[in-house]
């Protein structure tokens, strides 16, 4: 892969220009970013992936692997196995210095100028502001026992608050953008990790190597088990199309080897040492209540410091995904600022928080959220992932910025129905595959309820993009 702008006017690597320097709001939103904007390194980027990941959400998906009926290794296996999305993460994530622009942007490539706006309405918008919900449901629940902690009852009123404050916190994040977000993210990393480590010793302390499950699946049944389980951990990684967003401020000349690799490990490394950590707590407690089990085998003085760390980390999650929903709003031609965009998305996302808190079971909101990322994210990051590697990370970052018909990308009417068939034809095929509890497809059905929707998605939306996209003579 290779950028068509090895042109390095950049300022130097940590140098920030005034339009996205930390603690001020950044004022780019979906615009090229020019080479005289340009800073920072690769390296950066790890930090930036690693803060999300070291999350509670991912305690809670390595004990439910435990509670699915897999031993420890099978689910240790499992959480490796879906973890390597990541690199899809990563290779994504190179075509932000390549171009100068976000993923938001970028896929106009994929789309069409016209066609875009409907897929990020579709996927990438209604995805983030889900996520949204989904993680401030997970943090505002953590508050929620830590204010019980010093004698606080959780009532309705208070509940709504915390919600709320948790939220600000998050768009705070979001509003000052880029710059904030990449030097907050470094230190906070370490801090994270640090606690997790401290609480991985009391985990250790409680768990059995030797577990196996009271009845050991075989056979079909196992690979159900497996496959559910491996689309549960891989949803994380395939949901995040928007990882250019956090890249495009690097040089032109920038390696893309190296971002794809340092995007990738920093959504690796700490998803698989927490998600691990959850499946062994599990061996030894009973995490159908994951923080019940947890504080009760943590010390009074560290359990508030490990509480606090699961909102902090959780805030750090949907900090990076209303920055990237506020630029998805822009990209559909909503003609507000970045910042403003971030604010109208975190207002539907309380929303939905509080539904989720309220009014439905926030577990069986996790596992509907997953499969809904896999069944529909899966295809659309495939196909950008073909993209980037058909073009060679190619991209004319001002052509993507022009919405007129003279645009390299406006192909048929504004549409490119390569992408469009393409990810429609791959969630119709992973839909006919998933196997999950509100709904079952027929092949999943007839090969004894086995989950295919995550391989047969990505497969069959990466092929026929390809397929389709050689009747054009050039690479746009």
């Amino acid at each position: 892969m290779a950028s068509t702008r090895a042109d390095s006017r950049a300022v130097k690597p940590g140098t920030p220009p005034p339009a996205d320097r930390a603690g001020q709001v950044e004022t780019h939103g979906i615009d090229f970013i020019p080479d005289s904007e340009r800073h920072g390194r690769a390296r950066d980027l790890f930090a930036v992936w690693a803060a999300p990941n070291v999350s509670y959400l991912a305690l809670v998906v390595g004990g439910a692997l435990i509670l699915m009926g897999l031993s420890f290794w099978q689910a240790l296996a499992v959480i490796v196995v879906g973890n390597l999305f990541s690199m899809l993460t990563g290779i994504v994530a190179a075509s932000g210095p390549a171009s100068g622009t976000p993923s938001e942007v970028i896929t106009r490539a994929i789309f069409g100028i016209r066609g875009n706006r409907v897929n990020i309405l579709v996927t990438s918008w209604f995805i983030s502001v889900c996520y949204l919900a989904l993680n401030w449901a997970a943090a505002s629940y953590t508050a929620f026992r830590l204010l019980e902690r010093f004698g606080i009852h959780a009532t309705t009123p208070v509940k709504v608050v915390v919600i709320l404050a948790i939220a600000a916190v998050t768009l705070a994040i979001g509003v000052y953008g880029h710059a904030t977000i990449v030097r907050l993210y470094q230190p906070l990393a370490v801090v994270l990790i640090l606690i997790f480590v401290v609480m991985a010793g009391y985990v250790l302390g409680n768990a059995d190597w030797g577990y196996q499950p009271a009845e050991a699946l075989h056979g079909i049944g196992l690979w159900a088990t497996v496959a559910a389980g491996v689309s549960i951990v891989a949803s994380a990684p395939l949901s995040y199309t928007n990882s250019a967003d956090f890249a495009r401020y690097l040089p032109a000349s920038t390696s893309p080897v190296s971002v794809t690799v340092w995007t990738a490990l920093g959504a690796f490394v700490p998803s698989v040492l927490f998600t691990a950590l959850g499946a062994l707590a599990g061996t030894g407690l009973d995490m159908a209540d994951p923080q019940s089990a947890l504080e009760a085998i943590l010390p009074s003085w560290f359990t508030p410091i490990f509480l606090l760390a699961v909102i902090v980390g959780t805030i750090a999650n949907n900090a990076m995904t209303a920055y990237s929903s506020g630029l998805a709003l822009q990209s559909v031609g909503l003609r507000l600022r970045r910042s403003r965009s971030v604010l109208l998305d975190g207002s539907m996302g309380v929303a939905m928080t509080l539904y989720a808190l309220l009014v439905s079971n926030f577990l069986d909101t996790v596992s509907n959220m997953m499969q809904l990322v896999v069944t529909v994210m899966g295809p659309v990051m495939a196909v950008y992932v073909a993209d980037v590697l058909w073009r060679r990370n190619r991209y004319d970052g001002l052509g993507l910025g022009d919405e007129t018909s003279s645009s390299p990308y406006w192909y048929s009417g504004g549409f490119n129905w390569a992408g469009t068939v393409a990810v429609f034809t791959g969630i119709a095929a992973a839909a006919l595959c998933v196997a999950a509890p509100v709904y079952t497809g027929p092949v999943a059905n007839a090969v004894g309820g086995v989950d295919l929707s995550l391989p047969v998605g990505l497969l069959v939306s990466a092929a026929l993009y390809v397929v389709l996209m050689r009747s054009y003579r050039t690479r746009p």
